[in-house]
């Protein structure tokens, strides 16, 4: 049984980023930020090497009373046995693996009901009671679905890019920016195991861009999208949405405009989890 007094380490991970902390007496001692650890994209050797490589030694430096993994491409027992045994490997410490989407949304809720959304380099959304995720509309991934993310967002523009669809003023800055060429961006995205992480990156350049028609439109109806064949599919007027995410935050403002469209209430965007995950985690 974990109690407030022990030492956890507690890990968030998207496909991008992993945040880590060691929180001793419901305080973070130590944090610590490594390469996303998605099972879909990595083997048990490669988690196992990145965690050993990139974490530093105050991690390591006894056993601690437990580790809880919350992460992307952590929703069947298959894969979390991957992370699961990469971390423990690592770590000498019983570990639970969890998904990043309860991560969200007990970061987002700690143990309040409500709907939990992630809008990051993927997307994700349920309904959670206050213990348990009760409902959740499948993302399906970048590819098919993921709707309102960032790889979302970069496939569109990219795609626009190529098919001489963007304004052209746009689409040579992007061009100059990021010193690529069609054949590049085609390499990225189909060569490529990460290739919704480039997505993403490329899709940041729109932030930049918010003033202009073409992106905020862009933006805006990606987000219609997410709501509709997401959000919409829960009770969203009787309970508030939460969200976190890069994405999120990023284009917040459009995120409301859109929530207004809708009638929802939204009751909060932030960042990151690890703050309600830490509160979650150290206290009844």
């Amino acid at each position: 049984m974990i109690t407030s007094t022990d030492t956890i380490v507690i890990a968030e991970s998207s496909s991008t980023r992993t945040e880590w902390a060691l929180v001793e007496r419901g305080r973070v001692v130590e944090r610590a930020f490594t390469t996303g650890l998605n099972p879909y994209f990595l083997s048990r050797r490669d988690i196992s090497h990145i965690i050993r490589l990139e974490l530093p030694s105050p991690f390591f430096k006894r056993r601690w009373g437990h580790v809880f993994f919350y992460g992307a491409g952590c929703s069947t027992p298959d894969k979390n046995k991957i992370v699961e045994s990469s971390v423990v490997a690592q770590f000498k410490t019983p570990t639970t693996v969890m998904s990043d989407l309860m991560g969200a949304a007990r970061g987002l809720l700690v143990r309040e009901a409500g709907l939990a959304c992630i809008l990051g380099t993927g997307s994700n959304s349920c309904y959670y009671d206050g213990q348990r995720i009760v409902k959740n509309v499948r993302p399906l991934g970048f590819i098919l679905g993921d709707e309102g993310s960032g790889s979302a967002l970069g496939r569109l523009f990219l795609g626009d890019v190529l098919k001489g669809l963007a304004p052209a003023p746009l689409a040579e800055e992007f061009f100059e920016k990021f010193n690529v060429t069609p054949d590049d961006i085609m390499d990225a995205v189909y060569s490529n195991a990460a290739a919704n992480r480039n997505l993403r990156t490329y899709s940041f350049f729109l932030a930049d861009h918010l003033a202009d028609d073409y992106v905020h439109t862009l933006i805006y109806n990606e987000m219609m999208r997410f709501f509709k064949r997401n959000v919409s599919q829960y009770d969203y007027k009787a309970h508030p949405v939460s969200i976190v995410g890069s994405v999120a935050t990023t284009y917040s403002t459009i995120l409301q405009e859109v929530a207004a469209q809708f009638g929802a209430t939204i009751q909060k965007i932030i960042l990151n989890s690890m703050p309600g995950l830490v509160t979650y985690h150290t206290t009844e």
